[in-house]
């Protein structure tokens, strides 16, 4: 296990658990993390050293430096949005800004991809072209995308790319990577049922869209039970049923906000056709006209094999092969990184969080021991990538 590079790094500890405190405090959601964004240059310029280009993806960034004469290029990935969640913690550095927080580590994700900035840029002790992606929009699935048609690689050309996201519930500080297909396609869909309004004494002058909703969250839940083999995975949940604001009134419409994901492409296209036709077809038993709003289409997080072998090898010599697991479980959350490695080669991998509330949890807790050892891992893979 190396030491040296760790320890110096640890001694910017209080530096970069300042720079996460204020993205902490200051969440901004996705794609309007203009603040963010300003923030990350600045601590880029103080760094010095890196070429800057802002706006891309509308509030990304690409920092590169280029040291030496090597050919290679390395694209190192993190996300700054927060989440549209209250916050209930009592941290110091608790998020100021009411129904936005950090629940999701993203800020600590950014620290540890500046940390790594700050060594990189000091040191420079590797030869060829790194690339920081600091990347918006990841809840949303829209940042990558983003990134992606506003030339990223055509502008800032990788020969490979990875990512990492804080994982709570698997141990702290270790590491934990998979080839092939890690994380699943998410489809955010949001239907929109509109019933006629009337007086609650007088149901019979009205068509209820809370009828016709709750029939049809029931009737969703049948698409993965009796439709997929239990060997497959998929998921249709719906995390949002907004309709009313009185006891005493039959509502006009009723939104449903559903999360769908699937590791198959077939098994996606079948789950979403069944979301159609089942939506449709409860509307109108209900005689309530409805509205399906798609949103952006997901895709399967695939993992490189080679890409993979070689970054778990990189931690294991860094971190030692007790703390690298090879064999992790995949993932039912989603990442739009996915659409990274649909362009390019790489790795995303997990790090553990410890025993923590899960992400997207009102007391999730982005466990800030992990600032040093994820700027180590990204140091070491520029550092091996580009020697």
């Amino acid at each position: 296990m190396e030491t040296a590079v760790l320890d110096r790094i640890k001694e910017g500890k209080e530096m970069l658990t300042s720079w996460m405190n204020h993205m902490h405090q200051t969440p901004e959601l996705a794609m309007t993390e203009t603040n963010t964004s300003k923030f990350i240059v600045e601590r880029l310029r103080e760094i010095g050293g890196w070429e800057i280009a802002e706006g891309i993806g509308k509030t990304g960034i690409v920092a590169s430096m280029t040291v030496g004469n090597g050919s290679k290029s390395i694209g190192l990935r993190a996300d700054f949005d927060a989440l549209p969640i209250e916050e209930t913690n009592e941290l110091p550095y608790k998020s100021t800004i009411p129904g936005k927080a950090h629940l999701c580590g993203h800020d600590g994700h950014t620290t540890m991809l500046l940390g790594a900035a700050k060594y990189l840029a000091e040191t420079k002790n590797f030869s060829g072209t790194v690339r920081l992606i600091f990347q918006p929009g990841e809840e949303t699935m829209e940042g990558a995308p983003a990134m992606i048609a506003n030339g990223l690689f055509e502008s800032f050309p990788v020969d490979a790319v990875f990512g990492m996201h804080n994982m709570p519930g698997l141990e702290l500080g270790k590491f934990y990577f998979n080839t092939g297909k890690f994380m699943a396609a998410v489809d955010n869909w949001e239907i929109e049922i509109t019933g006629k309004g009337s007086h609650g004494s007088m149901p019979e002058l009205g068509i209820d869209p809370i009828v016709c909703g709750s029939s049809l969250v029931l009737a969703l839940q049948t698409i993965v039970s009796r439709n997929l083999s239990p060997w497959h995975n998929s998921v249709v949940n719906v995390g949002s049923f907004q309709s009313g604001i009185a006891g005493n009134a039959v509502p006009q419409k009723a939104v449903l906000r559903l999360s769908i994901r699937n590791m198959d492409p077939q098994d996606r296209k079948m789950v979403l056709d069944k979301v159609r036709k089942i939506t449709k077809a409860q509307a109108e038993s209900f005689n309530c006209e409805v509205e399906i709003r798609e949103g952006i289409p997901g895709t399967v997080l695939v993992n490189a094999e080679e890409e993979t072998h070689w970054a778990a090898e990189v931690a294991k010599k860094t971190f030692g092969a007790e703390n690298v697991i090879t064999d992790a479980h995949p993932y039912m959350g989603s990442e739009d990184f996915a659409f990274m490695l649909e362009k390019k080669k790489g790795n995303y991998c997990m790090v553990g969080n410890g025993d923590t509330y899960m992400v997207h949890h009102p007391q999730y807790v982005f466990d800030q021991q992990l600032l040093p050892v994820g700027a180590r891992y990204w140091v070491a893979l520029v550092e091996n990538y580009l020697q």
